[in-house]
């Protein structure tokens, strides 16, 4: 509840168009069909122009709840338009006081999910607090409500929290069959509201295959989590209208595959080491292959190529070849897609969350590479099977599926920024568990002769009591002070823009420019857009490389005719992006596009030896001349520090 007073109070706005283009980029298209829906004559009529809309891209009808995931706009509409809450409530207060409340339910898996692991109440504390306290790298909803993960990831947690508990051993069958039905009802909800659901997933999954492959969980219950995992994402792309990339994703094919090499090989768990091993070795190539297979068959089927930017760019980010692809590169130069930074890990290390992490990961490593190892030979020797037992305490099934876990997703966040707060949410979690277990410091202590029931006892709890006194002595003045801070959004420039565009062109206008400012341009004045940030679509894409040539060295006649040709009335050009230098040379916008065209980059350094100099000079920058050749296509209508605004001409 401190969290969600906290992020609450930094969204204080004044005027409506302040607290709207505070939603950046694709955060403001999403919200924007909330606010159609909260406008639209009837619920009706609001759904009817989501599935038929012709205002997101400009001379096309799509649907929007086949391409994008607003299922969780569309409920909430509807929930503000049938409670009696209107008088008291704006829409926009209602959809961010939901969304912070989700992050409450956020904080409260982690706790739950903690506490079952440990067995006491005050890990589940401590995970909560961690995560409080490293709020700049455990979650972004401060600063981008609307994004999806804001709304995926809780539901994400209750699944993780779910499957945790379902892992436990001895339940009832009817514990079981409730358990299942929260897993299930948790994963529909993540898939439902979030775009990148399959890939989180898919290395859940292979979490679950490697421990199977280990005997570490049983079978019967990981074959269910992966039918779940099937089913939810199947009930999901029906309600997407059987959007065919859900059906391509690569986690179908894998649990598919799993589940078919299983009933070929039966006796996969049977037999000594070398015999295990060798059958091991097979079910993974086997399992590899089908996936391979029945993924290139589905996707040659459906002509499916709305997902293959993503591989794109993960073939070069590895260092399989260089590439000139635009959307690779648009991606491989985004800060956010690089590597995590070194400065996050002196961050988590300040709450001393790091340091216990990498204690409790490197004990449980260990732990799970000894046990694979006996569950693999078999062995008898009595020596080995009382160390075992030792071991077995500390690494029950829900502690295992929670390692791997963390490990998959910590080596997701290593490569890919963005992705740390799947990694650093559960980091909070996985260390708190450790740092309260008795079997973890049972071993620990015995490890070093010093084992005593009673000091067990005493150090599992004296140990997070004063961790948590440090934290709160060392952060709780922080966080009070921010508490006392209401901050301002402030962007004039932006909101001069947007009245400008309500003002002075028609309703029907269509608008080119970057597909960031595009999304607040749709949000705050409701005008057809030529593109905008929802990328996973191929069609969009090439729409947007050809948008995005009013910043590349194109000739006026080639400018006009691309943007006539998608029924482009006025285009937004923006200084930040024609004289960029957040990005260094070779990344810059600009750069992204000379390199796709084939022309050399501007200023000082090397270009690769086949690029050519341009016939022509840099659009954006030769336009505001004003000269004759661009003057016959485009007059400037507006103009201030940021943004210049040109209309096209309309000839015969």
């Amino acid at each position: 509840m401190q969290l969600y007073t906290y992020l609450n109070l930094t969204r204080e706005k004044k005027q409506e168009v302040e607290r709207e283009i505070s939603f950046r980029t694709e955060c403001g298209l999403y919200y924007s069909y909330y606010k159609q829906m909260i406008q639209a004559a009837s619920i009706q009529q609001g759904l009817h122009g989501l599935v038929y809309d012709n205002k997101t891209e400009s001379v096309r009808t799509i649907n929007i709840l086949e391409r994008m995931n607003v299922y969780q706009e569309v409920f909430l509409s509807i929930l503000y338009r049938i409670l009696p809450i209107q008088q008291y409530l704006e829409p926009v207060y209602f959809y961010i006081y939901t969304l912070f409340g989700l992050q409450a339910v956020y904080v409260i898996a982690l706790y739950v999910t903690s506490w079952l692991l440990s067995g006491t109440w005050l890990s589940g504390l401590l995970a909560a607090c961690w995560y409080v306290t490293n709020r700049i790298d455990t979650t972004r909803v401060e600063f981008t409500i609307p994004l999806r993960e804001n709304w995926a990831l809780p539901f994400f947690a209750v699944q993780i929290a779910a499957i945790t508990y379902l892992l436990r051993t001895h339940l009832q069958p009817v514990q079981e069959r409730l358990t299942l039905m929260a897993v299930f009802i948790a994963t529909f909800l993540f898939s439902l509201t979030w775009q990148f659901n399959q890939f989180m997933m898919l290395i859940q999954a292979l979490a679950l295959f490697i421990l199977d492959c280990f005997d570490m969980l049983p079978t019967a219950k990981v074959m269910w989590l992966y039918i779940i995992q099937i089913s939810g994402l199947l009930l999901v792309c029906v309600l997407q209208f059987f959007n065919s990339m859900i059906l391509g994703s690569l986690l179908i094919s894998f649990n598919a595959s799993v589940l078919i090499a299983r009933t070929i090989q039966k006796n996969l768990k049977k037999g000594g080491l070398l015999n295990r091993l060798g059958k091991l070795i097979l079910h993974v190539l086997l399992v590899l292959c089908l996936t391979l297979l029945i993924n290139k068959f589905i996707k040659k089927i459906l002509n499916l190529e709305s997902d293959e930017h993503i591989f794109k760019f993960l073939k070069a980010k590895f260092g399989f070849g260089a590439t000139r692809d635009f959307d690779a590169n648009l991606y491989l130069c985004e800060e956010a897609f690089g590597l995590l930074p070194l400065n996050t890990f002196s961050r988590l290390s300040d709450t001393l969350l790091f340091y216990v992490y990498i204690f409790v990961l490197f004990f449980m490593t260990v732990a799970a590479v000894i046990i694979a190892f006996w569950n693999l030979s078999g062995s008898n020797q009595v020596q080995f099977m009382e160390k075992m037992e030792e071991c077995t305490v500390t690494l029950k099934p829900d502690a295992a599926y929670n390692l791997i876990h963390t490990i998959l997703f910590g080596c997701l966040a290593l490569s890919t920024m963005r992705m740390k707060y799947l990694w650093t949410s559960h980091m909070c979690v996985f260390a708190s568990f450790g740092l309260c277990s008795t079997e973890v410091w049972k071993l620990t202590l015995k490890c070093i002769h010093l084992y005593t029931s009673q000091r067990t006892r005493v150090i599992k709890y004296s140990v997070p009591i004063m961790t948590l006194l440090y934290i709160s002595y060392k952060f709780w003045p922080g966080i009070m002070d921010e508490l006392s801070e209401l901050r301002e959004f402030y962007d004039p420039d932006t909101v001069e823009l947007m009245n400008w565009i309500k003002s002075n062109t028609p309703n029907t206008a269509v608008f080119a420019g970057s597909m960031q400012l595009l999304a607040g341009v749709k949000l705050c004045t409701g005008r057809t857009l030529t593109n905008h940030p929802h990328y996973e679509d191929k069609n969009l894409r090439e729409r947007t490389k050809q948008i995005y040539q009013i910043y590349a060295k194109r000739s006026p006649e080639d400018v006009y005719r691309i943007l006539r040709s998608f029924g482009t009335d006025y285009v937004i050009l923006e200084d930040s992006i024609c004289y960029e230098r957040r990005h260094s040379r070779g990344c810059r916008l600009r750069d992204l596009l000379d390199i796709a065209n084939g022309h050399i980059m501007d200023g000082l350094g090397e270009n690769e030896p086949d690029l050519k100099p341009s016939l022509y000079p840099r659009f954006c920058e030769e336009i505001k001349k004003n000269l004759p050749p661009y003057a016959i296509h485009f007059t400037r209508v507006f103009q201030n520090k940021t943004f210049h605004v040109y209309k096209l001409a309309k000839h015969k």
